[in-house]
């Protein structure tokens, strides 16, 4: 038996078992050295790895209808145009807040400005609407794939019947962006911050006709529900890349009766990681242990301590950490890579109980790897090396970060 059928194999005993209870630890043993790209292995074991799905397999039906029941009330109360709802009630928000629904009174007719009018919120989510829609047109442009047409639109918004703002690329008026949508919430970030964040392309994908509707539309969908629901830290640039290698898991399974559900399940999968991550995007907490500046100086001195050579190099060449690591650790590697490789390094990255600390290996291992171009080169062609990766097999670069202590 080849190594790779053996660890199908692995895979398969752990995923698909007799047994009703997972073996997460054996799951995350296994996951950490990547999980191989057949049947529904990556998906299903991101869905346990990050807490979606519990570890009893009885539970799952259950768990999945429920969940994905709830994300299509969530469309009906958020993004269908106010009025419009199916259903009466409200919907519990993320951040604790009830979202109202049902018919139109006299405080959500459409030209009521009032504080408490449904439509004044609908036309106020234009602003930080317009930055995701500037976001998904250009998700990973290294492949087709958000660009194409997903095989599972969302019926009561692909099917206006003439209605507008169902769809919520259509509701976008062109503006100029104010520096508010591209700042982490808090304190806010210099425009040299800003660039570091992204470094996709220009190109802008289309939107697709009456009826269909491209997997970058999805994305947009996701992200306005996820800052719908958790108005405390909103959308933030950024956001786009890490739902995006989710998505693409989620939409390529295999199994089509899970493909069919693609976009809830990725939703919660996001908002699972996004729990973990979101001190990343809030500025005030840089210092805090979660926060990006910790992550970053954790970095420096593991750096300091493999390898003071360069270490001392960067630091008297005064290119600071914010330059390269920012953008690394806020979006876990997801524009240094190949969406392969991203997938690759997410898969340990999931799997490690410490969450973060291999992230951080591998961070320095990609620093540690350059090592000798590195000390030759000035400060201009260092920050060009850092924030334009060369390209290199992944694998060497998981291989080193393993064997840092």
């Amino acid at each position: 038996m080849s190594i790779f059928k053996a660890r199908v194999k692995e895979f398969e005993d752990v995923l698909t078992g007799p047994q009703d209870l997972i073996d997460l630890k054996q799951l995350r043993k296994l996951a950490f050295n990547g999980v191989p790209d057949v049947q529904s292995f990556r998906a299903l074991s991101w869905k346990l790895l990050l807490g979606y799905l519990g570890p009893r397999r009885s539970s799952w039906t259950t768990t999945l209808a429920q969940k994905r029941a709830l994300y299509k009330q969530f469309i009906e109360e958020l993004v269908l145009p106010p009025g419009h709802s199916s259903n009466g009630g409200g919907v519990d928000g993320g951040d604790g807040d009830k979202v109202d629904s049902g018919g139109v009174g006299l405080q959500d007719h459409p030209l009521s400005e009032g504080p408490e009018s449904a439509w004044n919120t609908f036309f106020n989510d234009n602003e930080f609407l317009l930055q995701i829609d500037k976001d998904v047109r250009r998700l990973c442009p290294d492949i087709s794939f958000f660009q194409q047409p997903t095989d599972y639109p969302c019926e009561i918004v692909v099917h206006s019947k003439g209605e507008h703002g169902r769809r919520l690329h259509e509701r976008v008026v062109p503006a100029v962006l104010s520096s508010a949508n591209v700042e982490r919430k808090g304190l806010g970030m210099t425009k040299q911050q800003i660039n570091l964040i992204t470094k996709r392309s220009v190109e802008n994908y289309a939107a697709m006709e009456e009826g269909q509707e491209a997997h970058w539309e999805v994305v947009q969908r996701i992200l306005f529900i996820y800052a719908k629901l958790n108005p405390g830290q909103g959308y933030v640039q950024g956001m786009n890349e890490i739902v995006g290698p989710i998505y693409y898991v989620m939409a390529s399974d295999p199994d089509l009766s899970y493909r069919a559900h693609a976009e809830a399940d990725c939703f919660f999968c996001f908002t699972a990681l996004m729990s973990e991550i979101r001190d990343f995007f809030i500025k005030t907490l840089d210092d805090a242990e979660g926060g990006i500046k910790f992550m970053m100086a954790r970095l420096s001195n593991m750096l300091k301590s493999k390898d003071l050579s360069i270490y001392e190099l960067l630091r008297s060449q005064e290119l600071h950490p914010q330059y390269y690591s920012f953008r690394w650790l806020t979006l876990l590697l997801s524009q240094e890579f190949p969406l392969p490789d991203v997938l690759r390094i997410w898969d340990s990255v999931f799997a490690d109980e410490q969450r973060f600390d291999f992230l951080i290996k591998i961070c320095c291992s990609m620093i540690l790897i350059q090592r000798e171009a590195i000390l030759e080169n000035d400060f201009a062609s260092n920050v060009k090396l850092l924030q334009n990766y060369p390209p290199i097999d992944i694998n060497v670069v998981i291989a080193h970060a393993g064997s840092l202590a």
